[in-house]
């Protein structure tokens, strides 16, 4: 919005072509969510606790957890708003691809809100059910799968990180590509969200690293130096990961442990599908598996404990999944759980971003 209002004053003013440059309003976008975050946090806590939208606590879970039973939940609401309005006012809203991350954002995010309020408000245990749930997701992923192919010049190959002279053009299973890549990722984020603070911080770094990824790819020399695929117009995608990266760091705030509110699927699906999302855009779907590596060790070890257990009728890989539980009944101290998954976070990104030498 500040772009299309300022920006065309620099002929007149020149302190206004700063509204140019994507750096800048990646930077004040960033800001703009952080500070709305943070200053309507506590107004979003006494409200979700005055309505007695609190969290519902497993049985079978492990026991420290159950006096975390009635911290507030839904604060996904608070990270949307805040990743929704910086975009819109620091973002080029001329570039399709922001309108296709907002989308993306807002309809897994209200799928999320669904099953929330369902579950917390109107108290039906397990919410939606698993199918009307993974149907409106794979719904919606396609629709943005078919956005994405349609956008003018978007190459269907599929990079390949370490092959730089193999990528599969899929055509329109690239659709089908993206689809899965979007509501894989905004589940395995989903899976992650199981303590104070686990799911946001690898999701800020995940966003940060994207927000590089997204700039070189919009940018045609640094994108043939580094022999990534070019996505022309991919580059204003960088203001939308520094709005995710800010409002991140923002919930985090008061999501850190102890925490004072909870995301719900509210937020765990609608930021998963936009870091999916942004991958898809930046033609860097499947550098997602090392740069959201800990959201796909999480996944795996659900689908693994399920698979197992059912094929030796009863018998368990881990004491229980997703793998933070696991660690928590070895008698890891939730904290140390935490630090200790960011850590492996913030070296998978790093990790990643090595791969742009190594092409």
């Amino acid at each position: 919005m500040l772009y299309h209002l300022l920006y065309p004053l620099h002929t007149t003013f020149s302190v206004f072509n700063v509204f140019r440059y994507i750096t800048f309003r990646t930077i004040y976008a960033s800001l703009t969510a952080f500070f709305i975050c943070v200053l309507l946090g506590p107004w979003v806590i006494r409200r979700l606790a005055r309505l007695q939208i609190g969290q519902y606590i497993r049985e079978d879970g492990p026991q420290s957890h159950l006096q975390k039973a009635g911290t507030p939940t839904m604060g996904g609401t608070l990270i949307l708003f805040s990743m929704v309005t910086a975009t819109l006012v620091w973002g080029n809203l001329a570039n399709p691809f922001v309108w296709i991350a907002l989308l993306s954002t807002v309809g897994f995010g209200l799928i999320g809100f669904a099953d929330d309020y369902l579950m917390q408000v109107k108290k039906r245990s397990l919410g939606l059910t698993v199918r009307v749930k993974f149907a409106l997701q794979v719904c919606l992923a396609l629709l943005v799968g078919f956005l994405v192919f349609i956008s003018p010049d978007f190459s269907t190959r599929v990079t390949i990180p370490f092959f730089k002279q193999f990528s599969p053009d899929l055509g329109w299973g690239y659709v089908l590509f993206a689809a899965l890549v979007i509501t894989a990722t905004s589940n395995a984020v989903n899976l992650t969200d199981g303590l104070d603070g686990l799911a946001i911080g690898p999701m800020i770094i995940a966003s940060a690293t994207y927000m590089f990824f997204a700039y070189v790819a919009g940018h045609s020399h640094f994108a043939e130096y580094l022999q990534l695929t070019y996505v022309a117009g991919s580059g204003e995608i960088t203001v939308f990961c520094g709005a995710m990266a800010g409002a991140g760091l923002g919930f985090l705030w008061f999501n850190a442990y102890p925490a004072q509110v909870f995301m719900g699927d509210t937020g765990s699906l609608s930021l998963g599908a936009a870091l999916g999302t942004v991958a898809v855009v930046t033609k860097q779907e499947i550098l997602l598996v090392l740069v959201g590596g800990l959201f796909v060790i999480e996944a795996l070890s659900v689908i693994f404990q399920v698979g197992f257990f059912k094929m030796t009728h009863g018998r368990r890989i881990f004491r229980m999944a997703p793998l933070h539980h696991h660690f928590e009944l070895k008698g890891w101290a939730e904290p140390k759980v935490i630090v200790r998954f960011w850590i492996i976070a913030i070296t998978l990104a790093l990790m990643s971003l090595s791969t742009l030498k190594l092409r």
